[in-house]
């Protein structure tokens, strides 16, 4: 339509020089999310002055002009926007001139307005000393009368007007017109269309698996997927994360499919989620996001709480910004400073206050830990950890071994609280064995850094059970995203033993041994229990060839070093010579250089 430069309405009679002013109106362009400028409303209104009729301008959320048209005495004609959705605003907003001076709009203006889903509509006026416009927009609520209610802004000055933030207008409002949809289905889901970027080096798994997963983690979090829409290139973009094409493209489809929300495959700048918003008119959310929301939904500890919250906190702080449908920011100008950049600075503020005290609270658990840390070390009992990319079974690896009956379920991130149960070895030996919550490819830094209290257990244990579910397909994937994951929390060094779960779902024997290639490991069935007496019997080898027996001869003058080794429950056998005390220790390997110094050499 740009392109050909049409303008509609009644034109019989109107000059060309005036034509032409008409069609220039279509080079025009307004900076996304401002109403418009005034270079356009100055060459809408010297139209207006010269035939004494109506203008009317088309702009998308982008601000592109659409379409022009110029009305009788009495009216201007409207190009059919009809909105093609009744959960949303048509992404098309309507300014028009009134000959009059008189902005407030008019009974035709408020149906138009109703009838189209326009994002808004403004009338403008030309008066003495300058422009003044009447904004109009719906609420996303009913009047009266059951119809769609409409909120009016002004009037007010032109530069008053372009201070309305568009953007953070037409997001809400949507958000209240498709909270009706909630009542076709189950509470809490919303109707969600999934985006991505297949760049090179951007995730571990391909991009088709990518997508799967972020379909499942939409699906645990309660969301309806009604569409998809990948595109491959070199970067993403600096502005949009996608392509400007791509981003019309979903445009089109959340009209198509009522979608209530668009969930991003990456992490998103806070630049990049207002640009996507500001385009789409609906929430924009990343994977990030995502993620962030399962988590608040399965913590149930008060620690898993407070940590959720704090990545939550620090995940929202800089993308704090905007106005909401009272437009009490005004822009500049005596008499418009402020209302709004203080709201904004003080729910900083209170952010800002928030994090600090839950951190000061997450400190005191850190200081519990390290208590029930020195209290386990205290009774001698080893700690397993089991780490590993989430639903890869350690939660029903964990039942398996100890007779427990903590929560499992076939979906992403079940279990979020760390679960800790005694395990009996064969030997009479006890260890504990503790359950972490599950890892995934970009897993969220706020999340990393929020649970560090929990996942320091990780970096304490004796040994790691790297669980791995061998019926996926992207399994050596997994493993990446799990060690990454371990390295960013120093815990990667631990000694860890692969146990490659779900095997009952492969037959072929040369697999299995494939997947053991290289690493010391078994593959098992927590669900039938096929090799866990075996996996056990590993257990406690380990154990046993991680430790050495040592002959000592401790000095009367070291007690400590001696009070020491009772407090590791390492001495086998005592004996007291006139040189000191003899010892036949057996300690873990990693303890050889403290009591190097009193090593007995056999002749």
């Amino acid at each position: 339509m740009k392109e050909e430069k049409i303008v509609h309405g009644d034109t019989d009679n109107v000059r060309e020089p005036v034509m032409a002013r008409l069609r220039a109106i279509y080079d025009l362009s307004v900076p996304s999310g401002q109403l418009s400028t005034r270079e356009l409303n100055a060459e809408m209104l010297a139209v207006t002055s010269e035939l004494g009729r109506e203008v009317a301008v088309y702009l998308n959320r982008q601000g592109t002009v659409l379409a022009v048209s110029l009305g009788d005495q009495a009216t201007v004609d409207l190009p059919d926007f009809a909105a093609r959705s009744e959960l949303r605003l048509s992404g098309v907003r309507c300014l028009h001139t009134h000959p009059s001076g008189d902005t407030r709009l008019s009974d035709p203006d408020k149906s138009s307005l109703r009838r189209l889903r326009f994002d808004c509509m403004a009338a403008l006026g030309q008066v003495e000393d300058g422009v003044i416009g009447t904004l109009g927009f719906l609420t996303g609520e009913q009047d009266e009368a059951g119809r769609l209610a409409i909120g009016i802004f002004g009037p007010c000055r032109e530069h008053t007007l372009n201070a309305v933030n568009l953007a953070q207008l037409t997001v809400q409002i949507n958000q209240k017109l498709a909270a009706d949809r909630t009542k076709e289905v189950r509470e809490g889901e919303e109707r969600a269309i999934l985006a991505g970027v297949d760049c090179q080096g951007m995730s571990v798994l391909s991009i088709e698996d990518s997508m799967e997963e972020l379909r499942r983690l939409a699906d645990t979090a309660g969301a309806i997927v009604v569409g998809e829409v990948v595109q491959r290139r070199e970067k993403p973009d600096s502005a949009f994360f996608l392509g400007r094409g791509k981003v019309n493209e979903i445009a089109m489809l959340i009209q198509e499919t009522d979608a209530s929300l668009v969930i991003l495959d990456d992490e998103l700048s806070p630049s990049q989620q207002h640009n996507l918003e500001t385009a789409l008119g609906v929430k924009v959310i990343d994977r990030t996001a995502l993620i962030l929301d399962i988590f608040a939904q399965r913590a149930r500890s008060r620690e898993g709480k407070l940590q959720v919250e704090l990545a939550q906190l620090r995940y929202r702080l800089p993308r704090l910004g905007g106005q909401g449908l009272v437009l009490s920011r005004l822009g500049g100008g005596i008499g418009t400073r402020g209302p709004g950049e203080t709201k904004l600075e003080a729910d900083r503020r209170h952010i800002r206050m928030k994090i600090h005290d839950i951190e000061r609270r997450i400190d005191e658990v850190k200081k519990n830990r390290r208590l029930h840390r020195r209290r386990r070390k205290i009774s001698g009992l080893p700690l397993i950890a089991l780490v590993g990319y989430t639903n890869a079974g350690k939660s029903t690896l964990l039942n398996a071994l100890t007779g427990s009956d903590v929560f499992v379920q076939d979906e992403l991130f079940a279990t979020l609280d760390p679960t800790t149960r005694q395990l009996d070895l064969a030997d009479g030996q006890r260890v504990l064995l503790t359950d972490t919550v599950g890892f995934i490819q970009k897993l969220p830094h706020e999340l990393i850094s929020a649970f560090r209290a929990t996942l320091e257990e990780v970096g304490e244990a004796d040994l790691l059970l790297h669980v791995v579910d061998a019926s996926n397909e992207n399994y050596e994937e997994q493993i990446e995203a799990v060690v990454s994951v371990l390295r960013e929390i120093d815990a990667a060094d631990r000694p860890m033993l692969y146990v490659f779960n779900k095997v009952d779902q492969i037959e072929n024997e040369n697999v299995r041994e494939q997947m053991l290639f290289d690493r010391e490991g078994i593959c098992i069935s927590a669900q039938t229990g096929e090799n866990l007496a075996a996996l056990k019997d590993l257990i406690r080898t380990t154990f046993r060839q991680q430790k050495e027996q040592l002959h000592l001869l401790i000095p009367y003058d070291a007690g400590a070093v001696l009070t020491w080794l009772h407090n590791e429950k390492a001495i086998l056998q005592t004996e007291y010579t006139a040189e000191g005390t003899e010892v036949t220790v057996l300690l873990p390997r990693q303890y050889h250089h403290k009591v190097e110094a009193y090593l007995v050499t056999e002749e």
